[in-house]
């Protein structure tokens, strides 16, 4: 629950007590939670934010299994194809490299496809991982606050799903005119998605700004 406030009344608030809804920018009273609550606008019933338990060692767990995850689904074989007794092993690292030996303008897509599906979604789980690291060793959360800030900067130009829904419709064309069989990479790359989808919902931004900040002792508990 939320709670509502008369304009002199919230002027009085100290800034840390409240919180606006990003939905209709109503600004009300910062509620407290206990472990699994969660605030919503009184307005719009836009979800504020919500208490996770245990949401330190969730999320460093989710975070180590992604980072393990990476490196199969960049590089491990997507799938297989063959075409007129030729075969040929596809990965997300090959498919940059055909783009990039193709010349043309479609180096610079080569680029972009490198950066949205590789550099940035890994800088990210990296960051995540050290913000949580910083929290879970008690140092260096200086260095915590502004990592953070820099995820929530680059978060959306990780764009996996992007690219999984381009391998979906490839192999559907595909399938008329050759063979491919599915690899290894491909069921490392969903896996990568889901964990990453899973860990999103976990990592709850306004525990981890308070728990950065050394507000919250109940977010790892």
């Amino acid at each position: 629950m939320t709670h509502t406030a008369t304009s002199e009344e919230l002027a009085a608030m100290p800034l840390e007590q409240l919180v606006g809804c990003h939905e209709c920018d109503l600004l009300m009273l910062k509620p407290v939670l206990q472990t699994g609550e969660r605030a919503d606008c009184p307005r719009c019933g836009f979800e504020l934010f919500r208490h996770n338990h245990k949401v330190i060692k969730r999320s460093l767990a989710l975070v180590i299994a992604a980072l393990l995850l990476f490196i199969p689904a960049c590089f491990f074989p997507i799938m297989q194809i063959n075409v007129l007794g030729q075969t040929s092993l596809d990965t997300v690292w090959s498919g940059v490299l055909s783009l990039y030996e193709a010349g043309g303008v479609l180096q610079t897509i080569a680029v972009v496809v490198f950066l949205s599906s590789m550099v940035i979604p890994f800088l990210k789980l990296l960051i995540q991982f050290l913000v949580l690291l910083s929290i879970s060793l008690d140092i260096g959360r200086s260095y915590g606050l502004f990592l953070y800030r820099t995820y929530h900067q680059m978060r959306e130009w990780g764009m996996l799903e992007v690219y999984l829904m381009g391998i979906l419709v490839s192999i559907v064309k595909l399938i008329d005119i050759a063979k491919p069989t599915l690899g290894i990479g491909l069921f490392c790359f969903v896996s990568l998605l889901l964990v990453q989808v899973w860990l999103e919902v976990t990592m709850e931004p306004h525990q981890i700004w308070d728990e950065l900040a050394g507000g919250d002792a109940h977010a790892s508990h």
